[in-house]
């Protein structure tokens, strides 16, 4: 049962729901107001029955006053009047019969007074008026029906008038929820259209600078970024696949070659160790990119501080001197370390950044291997890579310099794109280019930036820089 009405709302929309609402709101203002507005009415009719009894009454209470030894006069047709003179008779009276009884009790009474009789109600007014020391009274009375007949008209009148607000505020509401409701079916339609065919196309923006314009810029900058996503996944997939041939390619063709039968021991074991090292490379190459699409698809939502951060780097810039010490080819490059961090004055170790430590390691590894390879071809003295790392309470700084001969111009602006390497790079078979798009790609996630100032023919510094973020309760530290 209770599914069933969950359906049945589902299936109302949204102008019905509106419209509905603003109905019920209209129908219960509608009976608040109307039962306060009925009761003013009540008094006031009644304040003007007590008004025409005192007018009823007037003329005799003047005559009494004015003129007692004359006669009194009989009242007008339809007025109800009895006059009691202070011996108790009654000169005028033209009030039904059956009030002759009580009417001397309710002389007494200088209030309004509603009276039985017989078959009908009569409202009483009483008002005493003293002539020669004597009291006399004047009661003015008039039919109850009157009054119920006259509050009768101006309770249907209310009733047809709040039925009519009530039926103008639904069908207002309808009305103004269809017009403002269709700049949203346009966004529908505009989106089901747009999501049935590859387009570069986006929603259409109304010209009002309202929540309806608002709404469909921010479905517009989703839609670019959705877009852009998939492009990136699209240029991944084919990068990785044009990249991943070749290796591929090659371990193919050196396990052909070994399981020949005529292949000598030493070449057997030459294409054995040149399979090992095309797989170590698709290795390599399977890890960069799925660390690649982890830090892209990621969320940055973990806290670090500079001194957490600053032990990776330093962790980091071990490896890499181990890295030297280990290679001949790397022997005499010297890999030092400077940290900013403690003379960066009352803010040390307070800030917090969006990025986990190990990414930070990630790319002070990235960085000091792409120096390290670089010194391979590159001929130089002293040859040195420096790490410095400096916060400053709102900003982290890295940067990473080399005197390794620097970018090739014409490979720069492509330096931080996936798959990109450089000629000398390419023919070397080292790298797999993506070392500085996954820096890149984490310093982009924490809201930092990176940037290249190369000195061709004397070396490359690169600098990454990270915001603060504010702390969360519970971070770690």
């Amino acid at each position: 049962m209770s599914s069933d009405r969950r359906r049945s709302t589902r299936h109302h929309g949204i102008r019905t729901r509106i419209a509905g609402g603003s109905l019920l709101i209209a129908v219960v203002v509608s009976l608040f107001a109307g039962l306060a507005i009925n009761a003013q009415l009540e008094r006031i009719v009644r304040d003007g029955t007590v008004q025409a009894l005192r007018s009823d009454g007037a003329q005799y209470v003047f005559a009494l006053q004015a003129r007692p030894d004359d006669p009194l006069q009989g009242p007008g047709l339809g007025t109800r009047i009895a006059v009691i003179a202070p011996d108790g008779s009654i000169p005028v009276f033209s009030l039904p019969t059956t009030l002759a009884a009580p009417l001397p009790a309710l002389a007494a009474t200088r209030e309004v007074t509603t009276v039985d009789a017989g078959a009908a109600t009569y409202i009483l007014l009483s008002q005493p008026v003293t002539v020669g020391g004597d009291t006399w009274y004047v009661i003015a009375g008039r039919d109850e029906a009157e009054e119920t007949t006259v509050l009768v008209q101006m309770r249907l009148l209310l009733v047809g008038s709040f039925a009519l607000l009530v039926l103008g505020v639904a069908a207002g509401g309808w009305i103004l929820t269809t017009v403002s409701l269709r700049p949203v079916t346009r966004l529908r339609v505009s989106a089901q259209s747009l999501s049935e065919r590859s387009t570069d196309e986006v929603l259409p923006v109304g010209r009002a600078d309202d929540e309806i314009a608002q709404l469909a810029i921010t479905l517009n900058d989703l839609i670019e970024r959705l877009r852009a996503s998939a492009d990136r996944e699209r240029q991944l997939v084919s990068d990785a696949s044009h990249e991943l041939r070749t290796p591929l390619a090659i371990l193919r063709t050196q396990l052909e070659l070994a399981r020949l039968e005529d292949s000598s021991r030493e070449q057997l074991l030459a294409d054995i160790e040149g399979a090992e090292r095309s797989a170590t490379r698709l290795s390599a190459l399977v890890t960069s990119l799925l660390e690649l699409s982890r830090i892209e698809a990621a969320t940055p939502e973990e806290r670090t501080s500079a001194a957490r951060l600053e032990a990776d780097v330093l962790e980091a810039v071990e490896r890499a001197r181990f890295r030297v010490a280990s290679d001949d080819a790397l022997a005499g490059i010297e890999v030092e370390y400077v940290s900013a961090i403690a003379e960066s004055g009352p803010g040390d170790g307070a800030a917090v950044y969006a990025v986990r430590a190990d990414e930070v390691g990630r790319v002070v590894d990235n960085l000091a291997g792409n120096a390290l390879q670089a010194f391979t071809e590159h001929e130089g003295a002293p040859r040195r890579v420096s790490v410095m790392l400096d916060d400053d309470g709102g900003q982290l700084t890295l940067r990473v310099s080399d005197n390794a001969g620097g970018l090739d111009p014409a490979f720069e602006p492509r330096a931080l794109e996936r798959f990109s390497r450089s000629d000398a790079t390419r023919s070397s078979g080292h790298g797999s280019g993506l070392g500085l798009a996954i820096v890149a790609a984490i310093a982009r996630n924490a809201g930092g930036e990176i940037v290249l100032r190369n000195r061709p023919g004397h070396g490359l510094e690169v600098v990454v820089t990270l915001p603060a973020a504010s702390a969360r309760p519970g971070d770690p530290a």
